[in-house]
């Protein structure tokens, strides 16, 4: 029976490698090799990646595509997309191509503001800690004024502390709910260090504060740390034309097509079950971008959800409507990302994403990456409602297949080919290609 190992992470990077590999693998000497293949031939290059995280034994690949042409407030883009799934890059291009024709997308920024929350437990007079908190509101700023200073300096920085009562959904529970500008930075460390400070200085001011008693100075802080969900920082794009411009899809009119592309949208809106997989194939496109411009994914995937959410069911991120002879379709989503900082200032292929993409502002980054998930949901739901799927997604995933079978490129070539003209599923091209083979 494998037994836990003490001072893992104390181990040489060869240490941990051969400890993994005859652990826990079959083949000990192949998992070697295979994860020293993924190194980098330059040395230098290699260990910037192993210091990124802990315990770094290799390097992940995932391939780095570009979605060009696209036409965004009359500049157009090439947007780098980071993502293993087939068809992603694809149609977020086919996207692109069709609307860059029809006027480009439109892009506006609702709005910027970030939230970190200070919870604590305060067992006392309510009415005496709102008097305590506008007593000791300027306090709190000040105490975190080296902290902020080098923000301010930019035109960012707190924005407000309000104090929060939530004893009536949790016993002696309050918050400090703040909010911060954080410019081009994502600012996760900025708002953290910003909230510590705060928890620091209200337990310490309650200490002093005389019209409390012992029990009510005792403020216990539970934990300070900012919200990924951002309601307030959120980012518009549309497209729009006249329905007579979306022209004829697979034998149905442009006015059918736009009837059902609404109707497919509204689905979304009101059934959950569609609208989580609807709102998945927004963050295909979205995540791709955020992943290849170093920013947090998992952060920008937990507040889109939250924001499907915020009006108490989850529904459609995205909209669609028939005004006047007017198709419309636009999102709404919140993004919290930075071009500064973090990843975006080390890893050589996120320096070069952004220079693709022009070296944007945080501002120009949430504009381009609510385009990318914009086009990607349009892309989604257009097939959805002509052809269906399935046909576009297995094509563009037959390399895939083709790879696992052990294919030749002389094969790949010749079945792609077939399946220009045929129904491309697994099974499918596992049949066409033994056929292939027994024919040599």
């Amino acid at each position: 029976m494998t037994t836990p190992i003490e001072g893992f992470s104390k181990l040489s990077k060869e240490d941990k490698i051969n400890y993994i590999a005859q652990t826990y693998t079959q083949h000990p000497n192949e998992t070697v090799a295979v994860l020293k293949q993924y190194w980098s031939a330059d040395e230098k290059l290699q260990n910037l990646h192993d210091e990124f995280i802990e315990n770094t034994i290799t390097n992940f690949y995932l391939p780095l595509g570009i979605a060009p042409n696209f036409l965004i407030n009359n500049k157009l883009y090439a947007i780098p997309m980071a993502i293993e799934e087939s068809s992603v890059v694809a149609a977020a291009s086919k996207a692109a191509k069709f609307w860059q024709t029809r006027g480009g997308f439109k892009t506006t920024i609702l709005g910027t503001e970030k939230v970190g929350q200070v919870h604590f437990m305060y067992q006392g007079d309510t009415e005496k800690l709102t008097t305590f908190f506008k007593h000791v509101k300027p306090r709190l700023i000040q105490s975190v004024a080296p902290i902020v200073k080098n923000m301010e300096k930019r035109g960012g920085g707190i924005k407000n502390i309000e104090l929060r009562d939530k004893s009536s959904d949790l016993g002696d529970y309050f918050q400090l709910h703040c909010t911060f500008e954080t410019l081009d930075a994502m600012g996760a460390n900025f708002i953290n260090s910003c909230l510590e400070g705060f928890a620091q200085c209200l337990k310490e001011e309650a200490q002093l504060y005389a019209p409390f008693t012992d029990k009510e100075k005792d403020i216990e802080i539970v934990m300070s740390i900012l919200s990924n969900y951002i309601p307030n920082c959120v980012a518009k794009a549309e497209v729009s034309c006249p329905v007579s411009d979306l022209k004829a899809h697979h034998g149905i009119t442009a006015e059918d097509f736009a009837r059902k592309m609404v109707r497919a949208v509204n689905i979304a809106k009101v059934e959950p079950y569609r609208a989580v997989t609807h709102n998945k194939g927004i963050m295909n496109g979205i995540d791709a971008v955020v992943l290849a411009t170093g920013n947090d994914f998992r952060a920008i995937e937990a507040g889109a959800h939250a924001y499907a959410s915020k009006d108490g069911r989850y529904t459609s991120l995205t909209h669609a409507s028939i005004e006047n002879g007017t198709f419309k379709f636009w999102i709404e989503i919140p993004l919290a990302l930075g071009t500064v900082g973090g990843l975006t200032t080390l890893h050589p292929l996120v320096k070069l994403a952004l220079e693709i993409l022009q070296n944007p502002t945080a501002k120009e980054l949430m504009q381009i990456v609510a385009v990318a998930g914009l086009a990607q949901n349009f892309g989604a739901v257009r097939s959805l409602v002509t052809t269906g799927i399935q046909q576009g997604h297995m094509k563009m995933h037959l390399l895939n297949i083709l790879n696992q079978l052990g294919a030749t490129e002389e094969e790949k070539l010749s079945l792609i080919e077939y399946f220009k003209k045929h129904t491309a599923s697994h099974s499918a091209v596992v049949v066409a290609f033994e056929e292939l083979r027994n024919k040599k």
